[in-house]
């Protein structure tokens, strides 16, 4: 246990200076949400649990008492999902629902530990196709990832257990700066 919590501060620690890049994204995504836009997120397993973390956070509230903000977690809606993914494979599954939802100044979270996840990457650039922003939480750069996102806080750890914890940490941070700028 004295390990896997090492690499944790090992991870927070590196990921530090990125917490000034997660407030401001907090402070762009409050005008957004306040003016009627939505953040779409995605990611797989683990990563599209703390995806549905976030979503969560902003329809509900975080620690202030609020008004819903339209926030959709793509793999949340599974009738759409297995459709997708019957008709046109699990790579569309959430650049369709992008495409569907996403609307040009929404964000599109994505959420991925190696950055490589293929049906990840081709909702980022249907996000970048649809004017979304695309913003990412990665493990380790470089990966295609970040390289399709407009900004990306990537975390430097080698443990997915690790990665997702630091994505966690990040999740709540942006929230706790949504709600600060509102």
């Amino acid at each position: 246990m004295d390990a896997h919590l090492d690499k944790l501060r090992t991870a927070l620690t590196r990921v530090d200076d990125h917490a000034a890049v997660v407030r401001a994204w907090g402070g762009k995504l409050a005008g957004i949400l306040g003016s009627g836009g939505r953040l779409l997120a995605c990611g797989n397993g683990g990563s599209a649990a703390e995806a549905q973390h976030l979503t969560a956070e902003l329809v509900g509230r975080f620690r202030d008492d609020r008004r819903p903000y339209a926030a959709i977690a793509l793999h949340a809606d599974t009738s759409a999902m297995t459709a997708i993914c019957n008709d046109y494979g699990a790579e569309e599954v959430y650049a369709r629902q992008v495409r569907a939802h996403g609307r040009e100044g929404d964000v599109l979270m994505c959420l991925s530990t190696s950055g490589r996840s293929g049906n990840v990457l081709a909702a980022a650039r249907a996000a970048r196709a649809c004017g979304l922003l695309a913003w990412g939480l990665t493990g380790p750069a470089p990966n295609p990832l970040a390289g399709l996102c407009d900004e990306v806080v990537a975390v430097p750890a080698e443990e997915c257990a690790t990665v997702q914890e630091v994505h966690l940490a990040l999740v709540h941070l942006l929230c706790d700066a949504v709600e600060e700028a509102l």
